[in-house]
Parts: C-alpha cells; sequence; structure tokens
C-alpha cells in the first residue's frame, strides 16, 4: 500500500513524461531527436572560476556532437533552485519549468526525492550507464544513505584532503585531537568555511566523526538518535578551538575558493578541500605555492559524489538527458579527472573502458600534491543527510557571524 506521499511523488512523476519518453530514456535515437536544438538550463554552484570553464567546455562539446546547448546559471546556494522548483509545484507549473538540470547530492536531493520533485528514472537507462562503477564506488548509487533509484546520475567522485604548505608545516596533525593540539600551539593558522557553505559542514561532520565514540548513528536519521548526547563532544571541541581559530572565529571564508585563497596567502598554514586533485590544479596554474601537499586523516575522510538531476517540470528533459549521459563519457570524465582541469576523481570503473579511452586515463599525470588513489585510506560514508541541516543550524546560533 503506497503512502500519501509516495502517491503524491508518482503522480508528479507521471505529469513528467512526454509521450516521447513514456519508457524512459531507452529509445535513445527519440531522446537525442528531441534534444537538438534544445537548450539545457543547469543550475550548478559557480563559486569556482575552474568549474565555471569546465562546464562551458562541456556546453561546447554538447553543441558540436548533439545540437544541445548548456546554459550555466551560477548559484551560491543549491537549495536556492530546490526552492524554486517547489514553488513551481505548488503553483501548479507541471510543465515548462525554468530548471532544466541541477548539480545536486545530500539534503537538496533528499528533499526533492521526498516531495517528487524529480523526473525518472532515467539514469540507468543512459547510454554511458554501463560504465559507471557501482560495486566499487557506492556512492554512485547512494547520496548520502538514501538510495538514488536512477533520480539523479553521478559524474564526479570526491574525498575530503587536507591540504598543508610542507615547507612552514612538515608534519601536519592527522586527526580531530590533534589538530586541536595543533591550533591551540599555532593560534590564527587555521579555519574552514562558515557553515551552512558545504565544505565548512562537512569539515564539521569530518570532526564529529573522530570525536564521537560511535560514528554508525550518524547513518541513521538525526531523530533516530540522542542528538544531544551524539553531538556534544563536537560542540566541545569547537568551544576549544575556536579561539585559535584564525582572527579568532569572529570571521570566516565564504567558501572553498576563499579558503584556499587565504592557504595561497600564507595566512594559514592548513587547509582542506572536497577534490584530492584541487592543490595541484591549483600549483598547475600558478595560484598555490609547489611546496603544497595533501593528507587524509587517520581512519578515513568522507567521500561521496556529485550528481545531476532533472526537474519533475524541466522544460527541456531531453536536453538534460543528453547532457547527463555526455558527463558520463569516458572524454569528458578524463578532462575533469585532469588536475590540470579539475581533478576530479571519475565515477566510471576504467576496466569497464575500451583500450582507447582508458588510455586516457592512464596518459594523466596526478600531480605533484595528489596521494594515489591507495593512499587515500578509508573513505567514510556521508551522515544521513538530516545530519548536515541540524549542525549547521545549531553551528550559526552557537557560533555565527554576520556574512
Amino acid at each position: 500500500m503506497l503512502t500519501r506521499r509516495e502517491m503524491l511523488t508518482a503522480t508528479a512523476l507521471c505529469l513528467a513524461l512526454p509521450a516521447w519518453a513514456a519508457s524512459g530514456p531507452s529509445d535513445w535515437d527519440a531522446v537525442l531527436a528531441k534534444a537538438r536544438g534544445q537548450t539545457v538550463y543547469w543550475h550548478a554552484w559557480g563559486g569556482d572560476p575552474k568549474i565555471n570553464d569546465f562546464i562551458a567546455w562541456v556546453g561546447q562539446q554538447a553543441e558540436a556532437r548533439y545540437g544541445v546547448r548548456i546554459e550555466q546559471v551560477k548559484l551560491a546556494n543549491t537549495a536556492d533552485a530546490v526552492a524554486r522548483v517547489l514553488a513551481e509545484k505548488q503553483a501548479g507549473k507541471t510543465d515548462g519549468g525554468a530548471v532544466d538540470l541541477i548539480w545536486i547530492n545530500g539534503e537538496n536531493f533528499a528533499a526533492m526525492k521526498a516531495a517528487g520533485l524529480l523526473f525518472g528514472p532515467f539514469a540507468e537507462s543512459l547510454p554511458n550507464w554501463p560504465l559507471v562503477d557501482t560495486v566499487g564506488k557506492p556512492a554512485t548509487v547512494m547520496d548520502f544513505t538514501e538510495p538514488t533509484g536512477g533520480l539523479e546520475s553521478p559524474w564526479a567522485m570526491a574525498q575530503l584532503v587536507f591540504e598543508y604548505d610542507s615547507a612552514r608545516l612538515p608534519e601536519p596533525p592527522a586527526s580531530a585531537a590533534a589538530l586541536l593540539d595543533w591550533a591551540k600551539g599555532n593560534p590564527g593558522r587555521l579555519t574552514y568555511p562558515q557553515p551552512p557553505d558545504y565544505l565548512g559542514t562537512t569539515f564539521l561532520k569530518q570532526v564529529l566523526y573522530g570525536v564521537t565514540p560511535d560514528p554508525t548513528v550518524l547513518l541513521k536519521p538525526v531523530d533516530a538518535a540522542d542528538y544531544a548526547a551524539v553531538t556534544a563532544p563536537l560542540w566541545a571541541w569547537l568551544d576549544a578551538i575556536t579561539p585559535s581559530l584564525w582572527r579568532q572565529g569572529k570571521a570566516y571564508p565564504a567558501n572553498e575558493p576563499a579558503l584556499g585563497q587565504l592557504l595561497a596567502d600564507g595566512e594559514i598554514d592548513l587547509s582542506f578541500a572536497f577534490n584530492p586533485g584541487r592543490a595541484s590544479a591549483a600549483i598547475a596554474a600558478g595560484e598555490l605555492q609547489d611546496t603544497v601537499r595533501t593528507m587524509v586523516w587517520q581512519g578515513g575522510t568522507i567521500g561521496n559524489a556529485s550528481f545531476v538531476a532533472i526537474p519533475f517540470n524541466a522544460a527541456h528533459r531531453a536536453g538534460a538527458m543528453v547532457v547527463a549521459n555526455l558527463l558520463l563519457d569516458p572524454e569528458i570524465q578524463a578532462q575533469a579527472q585532469d588536475p590540470d582541469v579539475l581533478g576530479f576523481q571519475t565515477v566510471l570503473s576504467l576496466d569497464a573502458l575500451s583500450e582507447a579511452d582508458r588510455a586516457r586515463f592512464d596518459a594523466l599525470k596526478l600531480g605533484v600534491a595528489t596521494l594515489p588513489p591507495l593512499a587515500l585510506g578509508p573513505v567514510l560514508l556521508e551522515p544521513h543527510a538530516s545530519w548536515m541541516t541540524r549542525i549547521a543550524a545549531d553551528w550559526t546560533k552557537r557560533y555565527g557571524v554576520a556574512p
């Protein structure tokens, strides 16, 4: 028996399916024909020029190969696009929506899935889907403990790494406890992006993993746990470290690029990114000292996948599916993994590729600061999305500063 929410979700998905896609993207020739001439409005975080340049390049490939244009709608917060789709649904706009494609994961995906705001399932019927490494990289089908169910398609893997200037910090701290001790001994040399920024909140979750006696509780919804007891060690850790942060914790960088700039400017000695290749890419671009290296904490760091999803009422669903499939193309994936471009890790299984396509990846140099895959250590699963929302809100009450 379907719940009311499940019935609403099914209704929304049925409304989303036009006649040409009644069976999903399995009739790929029909999808390609429908997509030609469309402009896909891809709502994606616009805070990193390198990523913006990559999306522009993907747009060139999409237009040259399939006659599909990409118009990036640059977001400061993915939730803005989610709110727009929700507002359209509440207004009864079941077709011709303004958002065609969203770079999404985590709590935003969970919210859209629960509210019936997604088109599909489509991902597992894309022509390039068999190349995805769903076994070795389970985060490609499990988003913050939420099964994707084909409602979003992965396009990049990520894992948290810490960046440090080896000329100033030859032995970086490798645990939450060690980081606290180091920060106290080196006041002003550490900071993190201000939550609810995605990277800033990820840092808090990484610390929580390191101070919580039983981290497995984080994989369940926050309401299923004793929230106060589980998070008490986190708040104690933050209370202890905040006075030793950059600007005494009275100001925080806005996002990952701002944090990386502080490292480049020598204002801090330790940074972090959700991209193991970011430091090498920045060094290659002359934006970071060539003495910067990366490391992971003992016991591992949080990892996940980035996805694209199509809203239930997207005006250009065919074009959006073409772009989602293109992002899984080995040439596109290799370009994204190139440390001179982005340094993102691929979602593909190299064993599933042709010899020529695998050679694209074999030819890539990791970059001077990039750890080999085996040196990245264990990947810690993202906590349930509800933890990020609750922790970010509580952090703002306790430590938040005016932007």
